[in-house]
């Protein structure tokens, strides 16, 4: 399992062989069902080909068949692993289908067995961000905070901030159309633009505050990650040519700013403090 765990990587990396990387990851997969396949050796090796194979469908533009197919290898949506289902919905949510998710998410989320996986904070996260904000359904996501979901993945701060990204959503929601004026087609994109504008400083806004003001003061290897997968949707697979990017960028530049603000200028402020000091004394003396 682990030469085909390897081999699916190198197809999938290095010749860049989409459909052999996920024939590959197909095949081993068959051969891990049955009841040996319930040891956790075994489940890693799963996961890791459902991780590939997830991988391999999307660059073959075959996404539809993404959840599918993993149902197919676990059977049940609130069996598949954690990582498995951030991939998922942050696919789906890629693609503009995020609704593909809704349901999937809400019963892993509600399966008790698991508010004990480790990425349980995580998929909620993103269940809400990438699903129920996009499609408008405040009253769930409402639900999904300050119910019994939301007091095992947030903590006080983050069910605050969460509420108040629904809030805006909401308000958006009942905000009359920009433009009555114009043209069905420039209304809509007007529209759709401040949509995306307002969504990035909820979710930019949202990520700050998880951050750097959860007053925990570790930086674990699961919100590194998130972190990362946000900027590099935002970031790089965003063409900085269009003009429409160019407020997203602005955005970006006011969250660095902030991030500044909060970790180094107050050290920056007192060293120039010292040194005013330092100098003011040496020229009396």
């Amino acid at each position: 399992m682990l030469n085909m765990l390897e081999a699916a990587a190198e197809q999938m990396v290095v010749h860049r062989d989409f459909q052999a990387a996920f024939d590959t990851c197909d095949r081993s997969l068959q051969s891990l069902c049955g009841p040996e396949a319930e040891d956790s050796r075994s489940a890693e090796f799963k996961a890791g080909f459902c991780t590939i194979g997830i991988q391999a469908l999307a660059e073959l533009n075959q996404w539809p068949g993404v959840l599918p197919w993993v149902l197919q290898q676990y059977e049940l949506q609130e069996k598949i692993p954690a990582k498995i289902m951030q991939m998922c919905i942050l696919l789906y949510s890629k693609v503009g289908e995020p609704a593909v998710m809704q349901e999937a998410a809400r019963v892993w989320l509600h399966c008790p067995s698991n508010s004990k996986a480790s990425g349980f904070g995580t998929v909620a996260e993103l269940h809400l961000l990438h699903v129920l904000v996009p499609l408008g359904r405040t009253d769930e996501a409402r639900e999904l905070i300050v119910g019994e979901v939301g007091g095992r993945a947030f903590t006080e701060d983050q069910r605050r901030t969460a509420l108040d990204v629904v809030d805006e959503r909401e308000q958006q929601n009942l905000e009359p159309p920009l433009n009555p004026g114009g043209s069905p087609n420039s209304a809509h994109s007007v529209s759709n633009k401040g949509a995306v504008i307002h969504k990035l400083k909820a979710m930019l806004r949202f990520l700050y505050k998880k951050l750097f003001m959860t007053g925990s003061g570790s930086f674990s290897l699961q919100r590194i990650f998130l972190a990362a997968v946000l900027l590099y949707m935002l970031l790089l697979r965003m063409d900085p040519a269009l003009p429409s990017s160019f407020l997203w960028i602005s955005k970006l530049l006011e969250l660095l700013k902030q991030m500044w603000s909060t970790m180094v200028a107050p050290y920056y402020h007192s060293l120039t403090q010292s040194k005013a000091l330092f100098t003011q004394n040496l020229v009396e003396g």
